[in-house]
């Protein structure tokens, strides 16, 4: 049965998801079969697994840092955010409804955590060390009898917990004395060190503060995490978008569309990597200024978004630089390109019809039934030559002349996460779909295509080289730039950052002590 150790925090992005994926990756690397889990997850960046089930993307990056495939046991419960307090459930993959917090907190806790204790059942009898992620802070004392993801799952799990705490936030000793003073006896005893994360300064000046912190707690500090920028990771959080530093001194600038309501906007993450492109992030009420290209992402509510970017103007900034330069949607944001989404139950708004971008010659229908479930599946599809004849579309002059005829027939791999079906009233598909669903069940087909407009329902199909190399090199050769034909940096960089920030972590912190913590009641 494996040894389970839990990582909390003081507070939200204090740290705990990369320390986890941290110490997946150490225990790995030393012949551990390792597995992250979170109870609970509240996020709108999710990933599809093997099982086409839905889960956090913090759990699959930490899934990756240990080597292994991601599945629905890692994050038994994701809960999606619709506003209004309202969020989407989905237990062990699967969306079971919407719920507000009232109902989800007293009528649904204990299925929840019936399927939590049977999730962390699972991964025990597989894994020899369960890393355990929580969720925010536990001292949140107002909600600790509907705890989900701290405290009642250290206990679950018999778990003896490392506290994170975050000193670039400023505090960081009345945080973490705080937290301990605001437990009560029978859960500070899981609290067995600390970790002070994202240090940037003298360490010898903070050092006095850790002797008197000890003492005030009464366990060890475990050692100071330096702050590390050059790390290049998926965020879980619509917060850390900020993290996304304008730099306007990259050759290629990419304009992103901050819709109110995005998600999935790790589908961007792959342009970080490539060391001559700059992401510029687009609030809906900003101008557009001196970008060669334009990617408007997923949202959880298309017909929302889209009704605010009307509001602000936006609709017509895009559209009018469409004449000039390639559009890009993504899932929801490829829906809002369309001529229209009709929202027949009206179960996103209260309009039956919205007028779309009319960028692309598609529509979109939104129902609510028993025959039309959200989409949930790993997807794959082919590049279509620009003159297939199956499509019955429009084959006039687009990007697939300038882009995509080097690499037609090439297989596209993503996963999708939407609700609706689009039907091609004009354009071109995109891809031939091979796995999962794209346009709809009965097209064969994924996304659009429209002169310099095209988008997929596809997210993670920039996480493609090929297709992000021929879409950048169309970008470079516009300015007059060569085009670039070296392998993918995303992958390699991705996993660099992985293995740079396990050696910071075993550098920085007592290792014998979390080593320690491991061997005990583990059998390897």
């Amino acid at each position: 049965m494996a040894k389970c150790i839990m990582v909390q925090g003081t507070s939200s992005n204090a740290g705990k998801s990369v320390l986890v994926a941290a110490l997946c990756r150490i225990y790995s690397r030393r012949g551990y079969k390792v597995a992250p889990f979170k109870s609970q997850n509240m996020s709108l960046n999710s990933h599809i697994t093997k099982e086409n089930g839905e889960i956090a993307i913090a759990q699959v990056l930490q899934a990756e840092a240990a080597d292994i495939e991601p599945n629905v046991h890692m994050n038994p419960i994701l809960l999606k955010p619709k506003g209004n307090f309202t969020s989407q459930v989905i237990i062990q993959g699967k969306v079971i409804s919407e719920m507000n917090f009232y109902q989800y907190q007293h009528d649904f806790r204990e299925t929840a955590l019936k399927a939590i204790e049977e999730s962390l059942n699972i991964l025990k009898e597989e894994y020899d060390i369960i890393i355990i992620e929580g969720a925010g802070s536990p001292a949140e004392i107002n909600m600790r009898k509907e705890d989900l993801a701290n405290m009642e799952i250290a206990h679950l799990a018999d778990a003896d917990v490392l506290l994170v705490a975050d000193i670039d936030k400023g505090g960081v000793f009345a945080s973490i004395a705080g937290t301990f003073s605001l437990l009560d006896s029978y859960d500070r005893e899981r609290l067995k060190a600390v970790v002070i994360n994202k240090f940037r300064g003298n360490l010898d000046i903070l050092l006095p503060g850790v002797e008197k912190i000890e003492k005030i707690i009464n366990v060890p500090v475990l050692g100071v995490l330096p702050y590390d920028n050059s790390l290049k990771l998926p965020e879980e959080d619509s917060a850390s978008l900020h993290e996304h530093k304008f730099d306007s001194n990259k050759e290629i600038i990419i304009g992103v569309i901050k819709l109110p309501k995005i998600a999935n906007f790790t589908d961007i993450d792959p342009f970080e990597f490539e060391e001559d492109i700059g992401l510029k992030l687009i609030d809906i009420d900003d101008e557009i200024k001196e970008v060669d290209g334009i990617i408007i992402p997923g949202t959880r509510n298309a017909v929302e978004d889209l009704l605010e970017l009307k509001k602000t103007g936006m609709d017509g900034k895009i559209k009018k630089l469409a004449k000039d330069i390639p559009i890009f949607g993504i899932s929801g944001g490829y829906q809002i390109l369309g001529e229209k989404i009709h929202n027949i139950s009206r179960k996103t708004g209260e309009k039956k019809t919205v007028d779309g971008l009319g960028l692309l010659k598609m529509e979109t229908f939104l129902k609510d039934d028993s025959n039309q479930d959200k989409i949930v599946e790993q997807s794959s599809g082919t590049i279509m030559s620009n003159n297939s004849s199956k499509s019955n579309l429009s084959s006039s002059p687009n990007l697939f002349n300038n882009i995509f005829s080097s690499i037609k027939g090439e297989e596209i791999k993503g996963y999708e996460i939407h609700e609706g079906i689009t039907k091609l009233t004009g354009s071109q598909p995109l891809l031939k779909i091979k796995k999962g669903v794209g346009n709809s069940k009965s097209s064969e087909y994924d996304g659009a295509i429209e002169k310099n407009v095209f988008g997929s329902y596809l997210h993670g199909i920039f996480h493609n080289y090929n297709f992000r190399k021929e879409f950048l090199n169309y970008l470079r050769e516009k300015k007059g730039l060569k085009p670039k034909v070296d392998d993918d940096p995303y992958e390699a960089k991705k996993d660099y950052s992985i293995e740079k920030l396990a050696k910071i972590v075993e550098n920085n912190l007592d290792m014998e002590f979390i080593d320690n913590l491991i061997k005990k009641n583990n059998k390897k």
